[in-house]
């Protein structure tokens, strides 16, 4: 399928199925470890842990490494939106906002998405897409409840949020532009070292990681999830997806995250679902399906 297209196969929806629930635990597994770590010192974890988990396997594919600075140079523009601006935006965020009003921010990332291809020329403002997107929020916000607590803060958190998820809107545009032949696996770990390089500087010169007390296990064990699930798994996903559907495409993401994150709940650990959060899910649905087109499109030819 070209990437220009705007419509998703089954097996790009299954890929999407997969990587919501991948990053969705990257909200858990921040709440955790922050709790002991500071946040940028948190996301050099995540990056450099996930690059060098999947260095392994990009030698064993025998993937090259580019071999000039304009080689580089692209990774270390999709790692700077895709990776150390969001990833440090949304977890100094979540030190002032719940994770769960921080993933219903996160779902903000389609809208935006759809708003910045536009604005650059390379895809049309479709009002169908626009609408399915907005739909798709209103899902959200409607799964996972609006009514939080009042905290010191709040305000910024949300801010820095959704600047992380407009981060990812500039991201899927400049993936759509500078990674049209580069593998999955190579561009994940690329990426990911760009990124390492550049959150070493920036968290080396904020926070001093090399003076923190040790984190307990609970901590690392958090840590290695973030790196190893949501991370160097879920950017190889992640880079499937671009390649076969789109930059547009794999931003839609954030709309499933919330209702993969309940369903696990219902199926691991036994937790009931509220007839609010059936409502949402199936606003959701509805609203993946206007955005996909097809349905509509058959529906409008039965009619005519």
């Amino acid at each position: 399928m070209s990437p220009n297209d705007s419509r998703i196969d089954a097996r790009d929806w299954s890929l999407l199925a997969v990587l919501s629930v991948l990053w969705g635990g990257s909200f858990f597994f921040n709440g955790a470890a922050l709790r002991e770590l500071p946040p940028l010192t948190l996301v050099l974890l995540r990056v450099g842990l996930g690059a060098a988990i999947l260095l392994p396997l990009l030698r064993a594919q025998k993937i090259p490494f580019p071999t000039d600075v304009a080689g580089w140079k692209k990774f270390f523009a999709i790692g700077l939106l895709n990776n150390v601006i969001p990833f440090s935006l949304i977890v100094i965020g979540q030190t002032f906002i719940p994770s769960g009003l921080a993933s219903i921010l996160n779902a903000t990332t389609p809208l935006f998405t759809v708003l910045v291809m536009a604005a650059a020329g390379e895809e049309r403002l479709q009002v169908r897409r626009v609408a399915g997107v907005a739909l798709g929020l209103a899902g959200v916000i409607i799964l996972k409840g609006w009514g939080v607590e009042s905290r010191t803060g709040q305000g910024v958190g949300i801010l820095l949020c959704l600047a992380g998820a407009f981060s990812y809107g500039l991201a899927a545009l400049a993936a759509r532009r500078l990674l049209k032949d580069s593998p999955p696996l190579g561009t994940a770990t690329f990426q990911l070292m760009a990124s390492t390089l550049m959150m070493a500087i920036v968290a080396g010169v904020m926070e001093q990681p090399w003076t923190l007390p040790m984190p307990g296990m609970a901590t690392w064990l958090a840590v290695i999830g973030l790196a190893a699930l949501s991370t160097a798994l879920a950017y190889i996903v992640f880079f499937q997806i671009v390649r076969r559907s789109g930059a547009t495409n794999v931003m839609l993401v954030t709309l499933l995250i919330p209702v993969t994150a309940i369903l696990l709940g219902w199926l691991v650990l036994g937790e009931a679902i509220s007839r609010r959060e059936i409502a949402g899910a199936l606003v959701i649905g509805s609203a993946l399906l206007v955005i996909d087109g097809r349905v509509l499109s058959l529906l409008l030819r039965r009619t005519a």
